[in-house]
């Protein structure tokens, strides 16, 4: 039952006087104490919103067992009783609160080996530790600036291992651990780690007899009220990272646990068949064990372990065939591992390193090189965050070397890690997206009794296509799944549940699969979704989280309203508009607001991400647009609702179907101009592609003020339409570019609105009148200019003038 657990009612007989009042999902934030030893009975706190008339607690994993829910101090608080078996799993659990409202975020708390003790204040001094035995789990907060001081007391040779759980326990606490002796000299200390990340650990063997002190402190002497931590402080054996960091299902496998600080631990191990989400290895040695696991690979790939030197030549002999998994270690600055393998033309490999995901604090870079030449043929570095991938096709038969290195050419002897060569092969997941960013709300499925509950589905392909579907049979009794196929260019589908109004109000966690439509392919994948608890700067991105495999649902409490959407009659065109409308069923006195939205959009639609109906009202129209690429097709749409009552509550329509459609017609526009003041002509001609009956109205829309043109009829048969356009004195100049045609077609007793063309206008001035042409008098006879007097001779030219005319 996927660590379903029900209670027994006659134990919570509070739940039978719980009012019948409209309520929505509750919310839950802590569970304390954050952690439990395993092999007993625990109450455990649940601190949220909303959690009075809590029905089940939903556990992702075997080993607890709820025996009670019992109501706490206020409608936020409840105490759940547990009963963790003695071979229940170590490490964090995930737990949901289900009411008949909904059901809860995702939170955590730890199981651990040892026995569970509270900090006692005051121990912020050095000089005034608190004493403690080994081998417990402290409990403990680090308030601002706050330093805890805690000792052992130790025989030479003993072994001290201190681990904390600090921002696993879901609040953005840097944890900063160290182990003094009585000189306050710090013998070890640790901050970040590649195995925990935020979370330190550390780890001695005491050079003598005496007091060793542990300090815990944030990092940067931080800290608040929810600055918690789980410290586990003994003699277990603490290794940092295991070789080979891979082995095959149910394989008995010698591994060598590596960095404890007695050396390297050499244990032959069974493995198990697999881990699920939240797996790996815990070392027990001495009936000790590390409070937390190593990642570890468990695949049916044949194991090959480096053999030492295999970095100062190219290796000469294939040490196998891919696929495979190689196996090696880092163990010095400068050093660099060379593996000669074979393989065939045609073949095709991932090549995934894995390092920092097996908790090695090797920064991977692999390179591939042609054994005959050495050429290099391709090469990776960060492509799984800092681990690498590749994807190799064989060009030829033959040899091939790979080589492993760190980035920054550091080297450790736990710098571990694992290359497998794995053939490429279908593989398909799905999930639900985020929706709040604050809050996990959505990402589970509540169904109202007699109403629904929609969402977005997301599906990951890798390597192959095509359309998907998903599963329906291992929904709750009661619940009806509304689903088309996801199409093969598209990664996500909407999904609507429907529940009969007499539904039991019950319910669990689902195996949620899909699978490829084709008959010929067997391609299928379940559920996966991220449960974060730790969120911070920047833009609530995420410190701390963990994954779960299961989908929650549940049949909750009918709500006092429901909505649905009237199915469109007319297709929404390419460049088209379209209201759909919604109608809101309110049960009486129910008249609050509802916050809409439309989740789903065909490719090319676009809309508003929320809308709001207003108080009382019962009916509203919702527009989607389409642009020119709008995806052509028949699509599933739906609208989801939230309502106040008592907190928000949510509900969808039924899962319609919206046409995108090729336009019914297209208008080819002229350019036009025209003076201010008079009319002119708009001519157009229309190609039909689609048939219609009646008439349809043709309309100039995008035009300046002053500018007015009467919109026009046509049929499916009207070749061409001229519109007349008509403008005032004040009409504004200049050339418009913004004008174009919206048409209105009728569509069995709709209307399809789109815009049809597009056009300029230029509006000019008047010319101004011609001027009038003025008389001109006549230009009066100018007088002849007066002879110039004559220049008196002189005697001599007198005598001349005598001479001249005797001689005449």
């Amino acid at each position: 039952m996927f660590g379903k657990i029900r209670f027994n009612v006659a134990c919570v007989l509070f739940l039978l006087t719980a009012t019948t009042a409209f309520a929505s999902s509750p919310r839950l934030s802590v569970i304390t104490p954050r952690g439990v030893q395993r092999g007993a009975t625990y109450t455990l706190n649940f601190y949220g919103q909303r959690l009075a008339g809590a029905q089940e607690i939903f556990v992702y994993d075997e080993g607890i067992t709820v025996q009670k829910i019992e109501p706490g101090k206020n409608a936020n608080h409840i105490k759940v009783t547990v009963e963790v078996a003695a071979d229940c799993r170590l490490g964090e659990h995930v737990a949901q609160v289900r009411t008949n409202d909904g059901i809860s975020d995702y939170r955590s708390f730890y199981v651990g080996a040892m026995p569970n003790l509270e900090e006692t204040e005051p121990n912020n001094e050095f000089t005034a530790p608190q004493v403690i035995d080994l081998n417990v789990t402290i409990t403990g907060v680090v308030k601002t600036e706050d330093v805890d001081y805690y000792q052992v007391n130790l025989k030479k040779g003993e072994r001290l291992s201190v681990e904390v759980e600090g921002i696993r326990l879901g609040f953005l606490f840097d944890a900063y651990v160290a182990i003094l002796n009585s000189e306050r000299f710090e013998l070890a200390v640790c901050d970040d780690t590649p195995l925990l990340k935020q979370d330190p650990f550390v780890s001695l063997v005491a050079p003598e007899d005496g007091a060793y002190f542990i300090q815990i402190r944030e990092s940067s002497y931080g800290g608040n009220d929810q600055s918690r931590y789980r410290m586990h402080v003994g003699s277990f054996p603490r290794p940092t990272a295991i070789f080979p960091a891979g082995g095959k299902p149910n394989e008995k496998l010698k591994l060598n646990f590596l960095g404890d600080s007695t050396g390297p631990i050499a244990q032959e191990i069974q493995l198990p068949e697999a881990f699920g989400f939240r797996g790996g290895l815990f070392l027990t040695q001495e009936d000790q064990t590390t409070p937390s696991a190593i990642p570890f690979r468990i695949n049916d790939l044949e194991n090959y372990n480096e053999v030492e030197p295999n970095n100062k030549y190219w290796p000469k002999t294939s040490i196998g065939s891919a696929p495979m998994a190689i196996n090696g270690i880092i163990g010095e600055d400068g050093d660099y591992d060379l593996h000669r393998f074979t393989a065939k033309k045609g073949q095709v490999f991932d090549v995934e390193c894995f390092a920092r995901r097996v908790g090695s604090g090797l920064d991977p870079v692999i390179n591939v090189y042609n054994a005959a030449d050495n050429k290099h043929i391709m090469g990776s570095d960060d492509s799984r965050g800092p681990d690498s991938y590749l994807r190799f096709p064989v060009p030829a038969d033959g040899d091939y070397i790979i080589r492993v290195r760190d980035h920054l050419k550091r080297g450790a002897p736990d710098f571990v890690y694992r290359v497998e060569f794995q053939p490429v092969k279908p593989k398909l997941g799905v999930n639900i997206p985020r929706v709040d960013r604050y809050s996990q709300q959505r990402q589970t499925i509540a169904v109202p009794q007699g109403g629904r509950f929609a969402t977005l589905v997301n599906a990951t392909r890798a390597d192959f296509a095509g359309e998907i579907a998903l599963l329906s049979e291992n929904l709750p009794p009661g619940i009806t799944m509304h689903a088309q196929p996801m199409r093969g260019n598209l990664n996500s589908m909407p999904v609507v549940f429907e529940a009969s109004a007499d539904a039991e109000l019950t319910g669990s966690l689902v195996d949620f699969r899909a699978k490829l439509v084709d008959e010929n392919r067997d391609i299928s994948g379940g559920f996966s979704n991220l449960a974060d608890f730790a969120l911070g700067q920047p833009n609530n991105a995420r410190y701390y989280g963990c994954t779960v495999d299961k989908l929650a649902m549940a049949i909750i409490k009918k709500l006092p309203y429901s909505i649905e959407i009237i199915q469109p009659k007319a297709p929404l065109v390419r460049d088209g508009q379209i209201n759909i409308k919604v109608v809101v069923h309110r049960d009486e006195g129910f008249d609050n607001p509802i916050n809409i939205q439309f989740p789903f959009r065909p490719p090319g639609v676009g809309t508003n991400y929320q809308l709001k109906i207003p108080k009382g009202v019962s009916e509203f129209n919702y527009p989607l647009n389409a642009n020119a690429n709008a995806q052509l097709g028949t699509w599933p749409i739906y609208v989801i609702a939230q309502a106040d009552v008592g907190g928000p509550a949510w509900t969808s329509s039924q899962l319609a179907e919206l046409e995108v459609a090729d336009p019914y017609v297209k208008f080819e526009l002229k350019r036009a101009g025209v003076e201010q003041g008079n009319s002119t002509k708009l001519l157009c001609t229309l190609a039909h592609t689609t048939p219609f009956e009646g008439e349809a109205t043709a309309e100039i829309v995008g035009l300046p003020p002053q500018i007015k043109v009467t919109p026009l009829k046509f049929t499916k048969d009207t070749p061409e339409l001229t519109f007349d356009i008509t403008t005032t004195a004040e009409s504004p100049i200049g050339k418009h570019k913004g004008l174009f045609c919206r048409v209105t077609i009728p569509k069995n007793g709709e209307s399809i609105v789109a815009t049809a063309g597009r056009s300029e206008l230029q509006v000019n001035k008047p010319r101004p009148a011609p001027k009038p042409k003025a008389e001109v008098a006549a230009k009066p006879k100018p007088a002849a200019p007066e002879k110039p007097a004559e220049k008196p001779l002189s005697r001599l030219e007198q005598l001349r003038k005598a001479a001249r005319e005797n001689n005449q």
